[in-house]
C-alpha cells in the first residue's frame, strides 16, 4: 500500500482539491468568491453604484470637471481559518500494513473523507461569515487569539423592527415602507428578501395577506408560491428562505449547532451581488509555490497539507486559508428584525 505521504504530496493534493467540486454554499450567490494576493484589503462602505450624469453645454464653454466620489472604506485583515485532523501510531500502523485490498481501499478512503471535511469545514466558516454579514450588517469575531469587528455601513435608517406576530400587524404596509426607504434613499428597488421559514409561516398565515389573495370569505392556507405572485402584482420583493445549520466545536470537544442566518432577520436585496468572499495568501501557499511539480495557478482558495511530527509519531492533514466577506452594497439593503 503507498504511504500517507505518497497518497497526499504536494501535487496529489492540490489536483484533488482542484478536481473536487464541494457543495456551494447558498450564500455564495450573493457573496461569490474571488481569490486576491493580498492580506488587508479596503473594506468599499455604501458604494452608490448609481450612474452619475455628464451635463449638456453650449459651444465654446468650459467643460465641466468631474470629481472622484469620496467613498468611505476601512482597512480590514483577512481571517485566517484553519482546521487539522490527526492520523495517529496505530492508525499509521494500519493504514500502512492493511490486511487486505479492501482494507487498502477503505483506508484511502478515509484519508480522502478527512481531506474533504476539513475542506469543507473551512468553506463553512466563510458561509457563516456572509450569513452573519447579510442578517446584521456587521462582523463580530473573537476566535483562537484572533478579534475583528466590521461595521459594513447599513444606515440607521435601513434597519428596522416589524411586530408581525399578532392581528393588529400590517405586514404588506411594513414591507411597502422598507422598499420605499430604500427606492428613495438609493435609486434602488428591491426585488427579493431572504429570511427564515419562521417568518415565512408569519406571511403565509396573516389573515389580511390571505383575504387580499383570495377574497374575504376564504380559509384557503397560502403557499410560497402564491404569495410570491401576490408580492410581485404589489411591487413587492420575493421571499425566500435559509434555515441551514453548521456545527461549532468547543475546546472541551462538544458541538453547538449554529445558524447561518438569523432567524429573525428579514433582508430586503436589490438585484447582483451585495459583495465578494475574498480568499486571500497563507503562508502555507507560498511554501507550496517553492515546491517542484505544483502549479500555482491549479491552487485554490482553500490549502490542504499533510505534514508529521515525531514525538509521538502522528500524521496531520491541516485546511488553512484567509478569508473575508466584503459588503460595499450595504447601504443598498434593509434589515428588518421580525418579532
Amino acid at each position: 500500500m503507498p504511504s500517507v505521504e505518497e497518497l497526499l504530496n504536494h501535487k496529489e493534493l492540490v489536483d484533488y482539491t482542484k478536481t473536487r467540486q464541494p457543495q456551494k454554499k447558498v450564500l455564495e450567490e450573493l457573496f461569490p468568491a474571488r481569490k486576491t494576493e493580498a492580506l488587508e484589503i479596503k473594506m468599499i462602505k455604501g458604494a452608490n453604484n448609481l450612474p452619475v450624469s455628464a451635463s449638456i453645454h453650449a459651444f465654446d464653454t468650459e467643460t465641466e470637471i468631474d470629481q472622484r466620489e469620496t467613498t468611505g472604506y476601512d482597512v480590514a485583515e483577512l481571517a485566517l481559518i484553519k482546521r487539522k485532523r490527526k492520523l495517529s501510531e496505530k492508525e499509521i500502523i494500519r493504514l500502512e500494513q492493511p490486511r487486505n485490498s479492501v482494507e487498502e481501499r477503505e483506508a484511502i478512503q478515509r484519508i480522502y473523507n478527512d481531506v474533504d471535511a476539513l475542506q469543507d469545514s473551512v468553506l463553512t466558516r466563510a458561509e457563516a461569515m456572509r450569513g452573519e454579514a447579510l442578517s446584521t450588517g456587521k462582523l463580530s469575531i473573537s476566535e483562537n487569539g484572533y478579534k475583528a469587528e466590521i461595521d459594513y455601513g447599513i444606515p440607521v435608517a435601513h434597519k428596522g423592527t416589524f411586530t408581525w406576530s399578532g392581528g393588529a400587524s400590517d405586514i404588506l404596509r411594513d414591507m411597502d415602507s422598507a422598499v420605499e426607504k430604500i427606492v428613495n434613499d438609493t435609486g434602488f428597488t428591491p426585488t427579493r428578501a431572504l429570511t427564515s421559514k419562521k417568518n415565512l409561516n408569519l406571511l403565509l398565515r396573516d389573515e389580511k395577506i390571505r383575504k387580499a389573495v383570495f377574497g374575504v370569505n376564504s380559509d384557503r392556507l397560502l403557499s410560497r408560491q402564491e404569495l410570491n405572485s401576490f408580492l410581485q402584482t404589489q411591487g413587492l420583493p420575493q421571499v425566500a428562505t435559509y434555515d441551514a445549520k453548521y456545527r461549532a466545536l468547543a475546546a472541551k470537544g462538544t458541538y453547538t449547532a449554529k445558524r447561518y442566518f438569523a432567524e429573525s432577520a428579514f433582508v430586503f436585496m436589490p438585484d447582483g451581488d451585495m459583495g465578494e468572499t475574498l480568499f486571500g495568501l497563507t503562508a502555507e501557499e507560498l511554501e507550496l509555490r517553492k515546491k517542484e511539480g505544483v502549479d500555482i495557478s491549479e491552487i485554490g482558495n482553500v490549502i490542504i497539507e499533510q505534514y508529521s511530527t515525531n514525538d509521538p509519531v502522528a500524521k496531520w492533514i491541516k485546511a488553512v486559508a484567509t478569508a473575508l466577506v466584503t459588503f460595499p452594497c450595504a447601504d443598498q439593503v434593509f434589515i428588518a428584525t421580525i418579532k
